[in-house]
């Protein structure tokens, strides 16, 4: 008999990790069924099902279900079905098999000179003589499948609750980096003055007459060089983007990929840029937390 059977609705914009693992049973007059599913990061969704003979004709249903549930990660299937052995119906004898087992068994014996005696058991332990009744296959295709759906409302309740951990994790860093840009933009200003005033004093050590509205370009120049705003701005752009990324209803793994690609670039820029130990510090800080998401993110479906 069918059971039952209400998928679970998935709540919307959710992030969800594509490592996750569960093992759904039923049990019914026809026998035991029992889904494995586990999944791991992977660039695409790739799908491996081991089935049992009996059931292997549902491997391209199955393979729907699960690209219709799932867009990335490397999943792999396991299905294993155990016969009921019905105390009812009892034992069903292959009679057809029996009697061609009999007579090879007459044949050889006639070709040996003192030929050991062939009891019941011997032929009863012959591979397929005994029979369990057949199940219903087409109850059984529809219990597998409802099964499996089950299992993938379950993978994908795991993946989401892993995912909410991620995206929270993922957050507190932005909000780190803000905090750095606050913390680096403060002292911007002091820092492009003290590398002002070291350059005059440099060239008032050469004690040489040099055209001062020269000199005032130069200083300009190496003073823009040196400036940062430009990196700053564009990093809280990025930031704003992975908050953004990180509420929408789809999956957003490669996008979150690409702007962490793109932080860290600002980032190394930012760095190279350093004229003082404060900005130094916070490229630095930047950077960790930027591979701190980075190793979240290639896990986000």
């Amino acid at each position: 008999m069918m059971w039952a059977f209400k998928s679970i609705e998935i709540g919307n914009a959710m992030i969800r990790s594509m490592t996750a693992f569960t093992r759904q049973s039923r049990e019914a007059e026809w026998g035991v069924l029992s889904w494995e599913l586990r999944s791991v990061n992977h660039r695409y969704l790739e799908v491996t099902l081991r089935l049992p003979e009996e059931l292997r004709v549902l491997e391209m249903a199955a393979r729907e279900h699960i690209a219709k549930r799932l867009k990335r990660g490397k999943v792999d299937g396991f299905l294993r079905y155990q016969p009921q052995q019905s105390v009812e119906g009892g034992l069903q004898l292959n009679a057809a098999l029996i009697d061609s087992l009999l007579q090879a068994n007459e044949t050889v014996e006639g070709l040996m000179e003192n030929p050991a005696r062939t009891g019941p058991l011997d032929i009863l332990r012959w591979p397929g003589v005994l029979q369990s009744p057949e199940a219903d296959l087409s109850e059984l295709k529809k219990e597998t499948l409802a099964l499996l759906a089950l299992a993938l409302d379950d993978l994908v309740a795991a993946r989401e609750r892993e995912g909410a951990s991620m995206k929270t994790m993922i957050e507190q860093r932005c909000d780190a980096m803000t905090a750095e840009i606050v913390k680096v933009r403060a002292v911007m200003p002091d820092i492009l003055t003290a590398q002002r005033e070291k350059m005059v004093a440099r060239v008032a050590e050469l004690q040489v007459e040099l055209d001062n509205d020269r000199i005032e370009q130069e200083i300009a120049i190496i003073t823009q060089k040196s400036d940062v705003a430009e990196e700053l701005d564009r990093i809280e752009v990025h930031l704003d983007e992975v908050r953004r990324v990180l509420v929408q209803d789809e999956p957003v793994g490669r996008r979150l990929d690409f702007l962490m690609q793109e932080l860290n670039r600002e980032a190394n820029t930012l760095g190279s840029k350093s004229i003082a130990t404060a900005s130094t510090s916070v490229s630095v800080e930047m950077k960790v937390l930027i591979e701190q998401m980075r190793e979240q993110v290639q896990n986000i479906e």
